[in-house]
């Protein structure tokens, strides 16, 4: 994985943190608590994608580089999950998180791809 790819994923994650942010605000002026706890769960993963990328640049070897793009990974799948309850439970509509949903999905996708090239130049 090149630099500049690890960069572009490095400013995605970090966009993808302010629109996360933007979200959590906006259901905090709701009035369904429901909605309040579940955006503040989505907002501490979605925040936690760009933290484990900016951790994985500064990896102590291909192996800790490799583990915190696992956990960026992982981090990522949580978020589809909040995203799926607020849809599911009707705190808001589908047409709201749609786009919000593409992005965690191709975040999901590229951190995949590097998470599966790096494990294969380490077993090279």
């Amino acid at each position: 994985m090149s630099e500049r790819e690890l960069l572009d994923i490095r400013k995605r994650a970090y966009q993808y943190a302010l629109r996360a942010i933007r979200l959590h605000q906006y259901l905090q002026k709701q009035r369904d608590s429901a909605g309040w706890i579940i955006g503040k769960q989505y907002l501490r993963a979605a925040t936690s994608i760009g933290a484990n990328l900016e951790e994985a640049q500064a990896s102590e070897s291909r192996a800790d580089f490799a583990h915190k793009l696992g956990i960026a990974q992982k981090e990522a799948r949580e978020c589809l999950f909040w995203l799926r309850l607020l849809t599911d439970s009707r705190i808001l509509p589908n047409a709201r998180l749609k786009l919000l949903t593409k992005e965690t999905d191709e975040l999901i996708a590229v951190i995949t791809a590097i998470v599966v090239s790096t494990k294969s130049r380490r077993a090279a």
